[in-house]
């Protein structure tokens, strides 16, 4: 399922084969919460722009528009418009990001919903059976991802909850893949490894989910909270103790630069909203650093976004266009800044790749490193 082509050091180049099609990795997952990527960007222009993977949210679809819906107008593929792979996340991360609405016991998750304020109830089971409702390409276990603030005794007693709960996904995933009306007889199923930055715990952890033996493996519970330099020595820790012939998913990370590091350290899947949510505020990705288009210095500046860039945003319209729109709110400019983005990132994946095909990626990585240490309006 994921044959590796060339290694560079501890970073992979592979191809994970998919019921939804291959996908190259490393690679960016473009992530689109409720089935859409904020910033008005469809299914169509994601193709345009290299998108490989498409990334929905369990927790969201099963608040609205629901489930069961989905299942019954084909699935989220058809639902979207979307022929390609898509991951759906577990719906673990909400337990973290609204601690205010919930209450965790054994059994799950008592969540209010942050739309409404019913109440829902979310396990392993059911977070398992709403994916299979959506009919994803790859299921996300469901999880807890503690505070990395948290004291120690609470991260060891979470950690092994998530274990229990991802015996309890496997079991569930494999009767719902048997079951004669299910829209993907071949949902793969990804483990999360937690504990925080303890690496004891995040090592002991990746070994117990190693004998598993999924389909791929992430690393949950990072850029929440803690430095740059503890992510990246977690990620160094615990990589080595996930199993070797199948794909490591950093969740939620990152900025370039966090991706160049994580990808020299093993890491093959990635996702984050940065791109998304910072072209939505005027703010831009180039090789020479990170531009806020409502700087005043390109109210007259006729160049694009990124000399060379071949997105739709660089093709045909200048900064000071795309500043006009940002200023007077036209939905365009916000569009075409997070069109720029993406492609960005797509493109930096697809540079990715060739630097490892051809042992080059450390050179690679500094280099455009040394590029953005600082944003263009700084300099």
């Amino acid at each position: 399922m994921f044959k590796i082509i060339n290694k560079d050091q501890a970073a992979k180049r592979g191809v994970f084969s998919t019921v939804h099609g291959d996908i190259q990795t490393p690679v960016f997952m473009n992530v689109g919460t409720v089935a859409a990527i904020k910033g008005a960007v469809s299914t169509v222009d994601l193709k345009e722009i290299g998108c490989q993977v498409q990334l929905s949210n369990t927790y969201h679809l099963h608040v609205r528009p629901g489930d069961e819906l989905i299942k019954e107008l084909g699935g989220l593929h058809r639902f979207m418009n979307w022929d390609r792979p898509i991951l759906t996340d577990s719906g673990g991360f909400q337990v973290f990001s609204l601690s205010s609405l919930r209450k965790i016991k054994e059994e799950g998750v008592f969540f209010n919903s942050h739309i409404d304020g019913r109440k829902i109830f979310m396990g392993p089971e059911e977070s398992m059976r709403i994916q299979s409702n959506l009919g994803s390409t790859i299921a996300m276990a469901f999880d807890e991802c503690p505070s990395s603030k948290a004291d120690r005794s609470y991260v060891e007693a979470s950690v092994d909850r998530t274990t229990r709960w991802l015996i309890r996904c496997r079991d569930e995933i494999k009767r719902l893949n048997s079951l004669e009306d299910t829209l993907n007889h071949s949902q793969l199923l990804f483990a999360i490894n937690q504990g925080a930055v303890f690496d004891d715990i995040r090592i002991e952890h990746a070994k117990r989910i190693s004998d598993l033996d999924l389909d791929g493996y992430a690393i949950g519970g990072l850029a929440v909270g803690e430095s740059h330099e503890e992510m990246y020595r977690v990620i160094e820790k615990t990589v080595p103790f996930l199993p070797k012939d199948k794909p490591v998913y950093l969740m939620g990370v990152g900025t370039p630069e966090n991706i160049l590091e994580a990808v020299e350290r093993g890491v093959d899947f990635f996702d984050c909203v940065y791109p998304s949510r910072n072209g939505r505020h005027g703010h831009v990705y180039t090789d020479n650093g990170k531009l806020n288009l409502f700087n005043a210095k390109y109210e007259k500046d006729m160049r694009p976004i990124e000399e060379g860039c071949a997105c739709p945003a660089c093709r045909d319209y200048s900064r000071a266009y795309i500043r006009h729109l940002l200023k007077a709110k036209e939905m365009l400019g916000m569009r075409l800044c997070v069109l720029h983005n993406l492609f960005y990132y797509n493109k930096m994946m697809a540079e990715i790749r060739s630097a490892i095909e051809e042992k080059r990626y450390s050179d690679y990585k500094d280099k455009k490193i040394s590029g953005f240490s600082k944003t263009l309006d700084e300099k």
